[in-house]
């Protein structure tokens, strides 16, 4: 599994690019800036032959303990769910 911070990302950028780093670290955060305010407003951002960004409402539910066994009351929830593109899918 890779994981990577927004630092090493701006970092990746920079070494493929050769930009600056302040160059890099505006272009990390205008990409997520993008993709926030796109599921934001739209409820999906999709990015052609990568994948799409959507917004996931769970309605609340009542749910265990399962320390206790008693019944507790879960909110309803807003998250973003994101699914792979054709093309992204088939380069793997």
């Amino acid at each position: 599994m890779s994981i990577m911070s927004k630092s090493a990302m701006s970092k990746a950028i920079r070494q493929a690019a050769g930009c600056t780093v302040a160059q890099a670290d505006a272009a990390v955060e205008a990409v997520l800036a993008t993709i926030v305010e796109g599921v934001k407003t739209e409820g999906r951002f999709s990015l052609i032959g990568f994948g799409s960004f959507s917004k996931s409402e769970r309605p609340a539910r009542q749910g265990r303990n399962p320390r206790t066994g008693k019944t507790i009351d879960i909110a309803a929830s807003t998250s973003i769910k994101f699914s792979t593109s054709a093309a992204l899918k088939k380069s793997l």
